[in-house]
């Protein structure tokens, strides 16, 4: 397997540093990229609500370039079903995925919500390149409250 990608965050615990001078230098700054790249390759677990992050994730789907992934999370109840979610859909190349959960007064429940007894109380989630769309079912779908929508998507190489 010549094409195997295994740029990974493991930092190694220890490291013999030469008396010289010139070679010191050499060998701490070699020192300070490994630990710089094993920090930020990994999964970020920033959060943020109405502003986009890097999520640490770093992806090669288009021509084998890396891609960084960005995050954003948006708050909704019953009251804002269609939220605004102003990602430039020109500057990604895929949502590589949402979902989102919410409290209905007694139970936190995940996006989609799925009720297994009737099919018509469900909950899902929609994006355009405008809005988010929280659908519910016409059945009797549980109240929302406290709910979260999380996307994360993948910016041009």
């Amino acid at each position: 397997m010549n094409d195997v990608l295994n740029t990974s965050g493991f930092l190694r615990t220890s490291r013999s540093f030469p008396e010289d001078p010139k070679l010191m230098q050499s060998e701490m700054n070699r020192s300070y990229v490994d630990l710089a790249r094993g920090i930020n390759n990994r999964t970020i677990g920033f959060f943020p609500v109405n502003r986009s992050v890097a999520n640490g994730e770093q992806w090669f789907i288009t021509k084998n370039q890396r891609q960084q992934a960005l995050r954003e999370v948006y708050q909704w109840n019953d009251s804002n079903l269609i939220i605004n979610h102003g990602i430039n859909f020109m500057s990604l190349t895929n949502l590589v995925r949402f979902w989102g959960t919410f409290f209905d007064g007694t139970y936190w429940q995940n996006l989609p919500y799925v009720d297994i007894t009737n099919v018509t109380n469900q909950i899902m989630i929609e994006i355009d390149k405008d809005n988010i769309y929280i659908q519910k079912g016409g059945g009797s779908p549980p109240n929302c409250a406290n709910g979260l929508v999380i996307v994360e998507w993948l910016s041009n190489p």
